[in-house]
């Protein structure tokens, strides 16, 4: 006992130290800001593997840091994928345009007007051999010879405005050494035509776009071109165009083209409700649930609170050490892992008042009690927690964006509520029954007695495996119900999955969400989907939307509001990479159900793993349909609350079955539907305790979070209730009725009669 208390501190002192001195990473969703993911792709020069994609990132870092912008954080994800996280900024356009542009800048010989093109009007020129056919500033053709320097000759180029010679805003340009000679081979060149003629101009093309295209002066050499290393390009810039062009001609051409494919932006001010409003929830969320806690398991409880507090402090401090980013659901995992402490404390303590209650009164001690509750639980406890690090570590490697943080959160999460609740808290309840004062009153520490529940199941002795079927039939109902709402109704897919682009507005006034369709109708947008967002919120989300559309979009939502709409969320996703979320999704959820399988085959027999997929499948399905009935979106974070509900659902079977697997290594000779029926009485408590402690935290979220949190919070509420029931009267049914099945094809080859039940003698071992 002294070892394990000392090892307690030392993982709680260590924890509050390394909270206190390492602050977490805040993701942009919770303190504003935009992200963009590029995607790089191939050219005719170049093939966008992971080194170009790497070359890219220090492109784009310097185009970044001339950009002003604090703390920027630039990652590659995977071997074409780039995330770009700029705090503070809120609106991503420049930025968007700046990292997106290739900026290959060329100097090119003049070879002359390209004249009319032969097919007509507004048809492409025809190109000779390594010619270029563009159009100047005013628009008239020019052939171009290939270039003679490009954006890797230039060392240094900045915006410069000269109103004395009305030249305006231009770059001054500083060539390399070799630049220089070749900058001048090429005015020589052009000095030798005559004037007016187009071969005397020098066009410089970004980005295959003419932006300026000078005349050599008279006074420059034929064959001596300008020397001295430097040049001015002009081309009626103004000052924010001077510098951009300054800015991509110093960050240097992208070795590849980048595409984005998401980009997400978040006001200051949503971020900041986001922290205030999640807080706020979890606090209330987790002092509902220590109440809870207290008031069924009185002393024990009370230390398991504590205990509670020491698993915030070592989550967030593994948060912290690991430098893992803090994103809205990612505080939602890490919220609703307080539930997985509950669990696994609920599961001991009850297992500690089974053994008190069952010992003769001479034999009971609270010491030896709470020992062999540990003991005991530590099976169930293992099972329903790797279960749902199953589902953890399937969001962090199939997922992406802030789901993918989710799973992080969950995972370290789960892992701290082990280590709180089977080091702290049972060094905290070793130390308690030890002491005089509580051995002399067992009732007060909270595994002395039976508990109501378990008193009136005890009294009652329910035989709920003798309705098996009614219960099934309520499943399959409420199964049913859940499918006709996703034929019916349909699913309202986000835009991580579909593509597009979706816009959040707060207005000073509510907007009526019909008014504001026909508005956006009238404006060009017939096919916009308008939805109203909390209080005096709208969203519009669109198949397509450039940042000139957004712009019309908030103008007409702003008169409608009758002043101005404030944008508090942007996010972008791109057709390839919405395809590419809609796979990963499907695919999580085919990796996740057959990892759950493969796993509870291997623990328990095939009767009860299946049985617990089916249910399993039963609330997913549920879940998604429910979700179908009331019109809720279909996104990256209801996948992560999907798969956690896949979680939980596995969680309680396993504790269900792991009961019916020790009772049946006790009591051989009882009917399977017999030992079944007990285990479930057993274990009522526990998962009806269990499933309180998430409804008081996952209920502050739903009702008091803010943003896509309210919806994560109702999905997992749902689960969480689907769940508690599937477990009891699905799951366990569905195990009964597989092994009937199995039990009429016994190995000898007779064949029982499938409507006799098997007799005491016939039962098999599971």
């Amino acid at each position: 006992m002294r070892v394990r208390a000392l090892l307690a501190l030392a993982v709680v002192a260590l924890s509050v130290y390394i909270a206190v001195t390492v602050p977490a990473r805040l993701g942009l969703d919770l303190r504003g800001g935009t992200q963009i993911v590029l995607e790089t792709r191939d050219s005719p020069t170049a093939t966008a593997d992971t080194r170009a994609t790497d070359r890219t990132v220090e492109v784009l870092r310097r185009r970044i840091d001339a950009l002003g912008v604090t703390e920027p954080v630039l990652t590659r994800s995977g071997d074409r994928r780039i995330i770009v996280e700029l705090p503070g900024v809120q609106d991503p356009r420049e930025a968007a345009d700046v990292l997106g542009r290739t900026a290959q800048l060329t100097f090119h010989p003049v070879v002359g007007a390209a004249g009319a093109s032969p097919s007509g009007p507004g048809q492409p020129l025809p190109q000779r051999p390594g010619e270029l056919v563009l159009a100047d500033e005013d628009g008239r053709r020019l052939r171009l010879g290939p270039p003679s320097l490009t954006g890797a000759d230039v060392a240094e180029a900045k915006a410069v405005i000269d109103p004395q010679n009305g030249l305006g805003w231009y770059v001054d340009v500083e060539f390399k050494d070799g630049g220089g000679g070749k900058w001048a081979r090429l005015t020589g060149q052009a000095a030798c035509a005559a004037l007016g003629d187009p071969a005397r101009r020098v066009a410089i093309v970004l980005d295959d776009k003419v932006i300026s295209s000078p005349q050599v002066d008279r006074e420059v050499g034929c064959r001596t071109g300008i020397v001295g290393g430097s040049t001015r390009i002009t081309g009626g810039f103004g000052g924010d165009e001077a510098r951009e062009l300054a800015l991509l001609v110093n960050g240097g051409a992208l070795p590849v083209p980048v595409e984005t494919v998401e980009q997400r932006t978040v006001g200051p001010t949503l971020g900041a409700e986001a922290i205030r409003s999640s807080a706020q929830a979890a606090v209330i969320g987790t002092v509902l649930t220590g109440l809870f806690v207290i008031a069924v398991y009185r002393l024990l409880g009370a230390l398991a609170v504590l205990a509670l507090a020491c698993y915030g402090a070592i989550s967030y401090a593994a948060l912290a050490a690991l430098g893992a980013t803090l994103t809205l659901p990612g505080l939602a995992g890490f919220v609703l892992a307080i539930g997985m402490a509950v669990d696994a404390n609920v599961l001991v303590f009850e297992r500690a008042r089974e053994e008190y209650a069952r010992r003769g009164t001479a034999r009971r001690s609270l010491r030896s009690a709470l020992a062999t509750g540990f003991r005991q639980a530590f099976s169930a406890i293992a099972d329903s927690n790797i279960t749902t690090l199953i589902a953890a570590v399937l969001l962090f490697l199939l997922a992406s964006g802030p789901v993918r943080g989710f799973g992080v959160t969950l995972g370290i999460g789960v892992l701290a509520s082990m280590v709180s609740a089977l080091v702290v808290t049972r060094a905290l309840a070793d130390f308690a029954v030890a002491r005089a004062a509580v051995r002399r009153r067992p009732h007060l520490s909270g595994i002395g007695g039976t508990g109501t529940v378990r008193k009136w199941l005890t009294r009652r002795d329910p035989d709920l495996m003798g309705r098996r079927r009614r219960w099934l039939a309520v499943s399959a109902a409420a199964l049913l119900l859940a499918v006709a709402g996703i034929f019916v109704r349909g699913l309202d897919f986000g835009v991580e999955f579909t593509g597009g682009r979706l816009v959040e507005y707060s207005t000073s006034s509510p907007v009526d969400v019909d008014r504001a369709r026909d508005a956006l109708a009238d404006a060009g947008f017939p096919r916009a989907v308008v939805q109203s967002s909390g209080e005096g919120g709208l969203t519009v989300r669109t198949d397509g939307m450039s940042n000139d559309e957004e712009a019309r979009i908030g103008e007409a939502v702003g008169a409608l509001a009758g002043g101005k709409a404030e944008k508090v969320r942007d996010e972008l996703i791109g057709p390839s990479l919405g395809a590419e979320l809609r796979q990963g999704a499907l695919v999580a959820l085919a990796v996740a159900v057959g990892a759950q399988l493969l796993y509870l085959a291997v623990r328990f027999r095939w009767q009860l793993g299946t049985a617990a997929v089916v249910a399993m499948v039963h609330d997913a399905v549920i879940l998604v349909g429910v979700f179908a009935w009331l019109g809720k979106p279909v996104d990256g974070v209801f996948l992560a609350a999907l798969l956690t509900v896949i979680g939980y659902s596995v969680n309680d079977s396993v504790v269900v079955f792991d009961r019916i697997r020790e009772l049946r290594a006790a009591h051989g000779g009882r009917s399977f539907a017999r030992v079944t029926n007990t285990a479930l009485l057993q274990t009522v408590p526990r998962t009806l305790n269990t499933g309180m402690g998430a409804v008081f935290i996952l209920a502050a979220l739903a009702v008091l979070g803010a943003g896509s949190l309210t919806d994560f919070a109702l999905a997992l509420l749902i689960g969480v209730v689907v769940g508690t029931y599937s477990s009891m009267l699905t799951a366990a049914p569905l195990a009964v009725e597989f092994h009937a099945r199995g039990e009429a094809r016994p190995r000898g080859g007779a064949r029982r009669p499938a409507g006799r039940p098997a007799r005491e003698g016939e039962a098999t071992r599971v």
